[in-house]
């Protein structure tokens, strides 16, 4: 199914509802996130940025398996419903998720965002020069208030990694450089450097 979005002047804005927003496709390959009711293109990423994101979710995926946990890494599959502002019409499309199993399953016959009525356990975003802003402002705002536990960001720009905790509703952030291991209330057990993830 096709939506038209009607073609904005300054001064009027045409609101794009979450369930528009489901149906959505415009004929191209251009994937969206839906922002405060607004379509937002999403820019392909660096060759560097999805080797960053693949390593992440295998190695996420690895250790899952290695644990024997019910949960799965996902690699820029699933939208996240999130508030913002007044409003609830705001999707986002981290670049990895971590998730239920069962969870992920029960998308398997609808479109692949993750409403209020499912948790997740981990998002991760990785930084580019045009996100940068986003991911450390927009989103931590967005996912704390989602009650989202644990958030990675990724900056091969600084050539660090930041883990944000969620505490009544707040992100406490502690940075991670070179070959420090990467402490993570999620995978207490993982090895991992930002030097393994950046390189």
């Amino acid at each position: 199914m096709t939506i038209a979005i009607a073609k904005t002047t300054p001064n009027t804005k045409s609101r794009v509802t979450v369930a528009d927003y489901l149906t959505y496709f415009d004929g191209s390959d251009t994937k969206y996130e839906l922002v405060d009711g607004e379509l937002v293109a999403m820019s392909l990423g660096t060759g560097k940025h999805g080797g960053i994101t693949k390593f992440l979710a295998r190695d996420l995926d690895g250790e899952i398996e290695r644990t024997g946990l019910p949960w799965i890494a996902l690699q820029g599959l699933v939208g996240v419903r999130c508030p913002r502002g007044i409003g609830l019409d705001t999707v986002r499309i981290p670049d990895v998720v971590v998730m239920q199993r069962n969870d992920w399953q029960a998308l398997q016959e609808r479109e692949a965002v993750i409403d209020f009525d499912l948790a997740l356990l981990l998002v991760i975003e990785v930084i580019s020069p045009s996100t940068k802003n986003i991911d450390y402002r927009a989103k931590r705002t967005e996912y704390a208030a989602r009650d989202i536990p644990e958030y990675w960001i990724i900056d091969p720009l600084e050539a660090k990694v930041s883990v944000l905790i969620n505490s009544d509703g707040w992100y406490d952030v502690t940075e991670f450089y070179g070959d420090e291991l990467i402490i993570s209330p999620t995978f207490p057990e993982l090895q991992l450097t930002p030097n393994k993830i950046l390189q």
